[in-house]
């Protein structure tokens, strides 16, 4: 049982790393504090479907990481 639940959380981390890293950043640089209030005042709806999956995908993986790892400390200590 140890075993799987490692394997389980290694996956979720993982994830964790591949969906974060995969995410576009807020500003890049100089140039997005430009243009970031011009996309907000136009509107820029092409990959706003794709973020916002994106940040419901990285907290769903962060929420299991961290219940995962704290049942896994619970199971290496016994």
């Amino acid at each position: 049982m140890e075993i799987a639940l490692k394997i389980v959380l290694i996956v979720f981390s993982l994830g964790l790393i591949a969906v974060v890293l995969l995410q576009k950043g807020k500003s890049a640089g100089l140039s997005g504090a430009i243009t970031g209030g011009a996309e907000h005042l136009f509107g820029k709806q092409k990959a706003r479907g794709l973020d916002l999956f994106l940040q419901r995908l990285t907290i769903a993986f962060a929420v299991g990481f961290f219940v995962l790892a704290l049942v896994v400390s619970y199971f290496v200590e016994k």
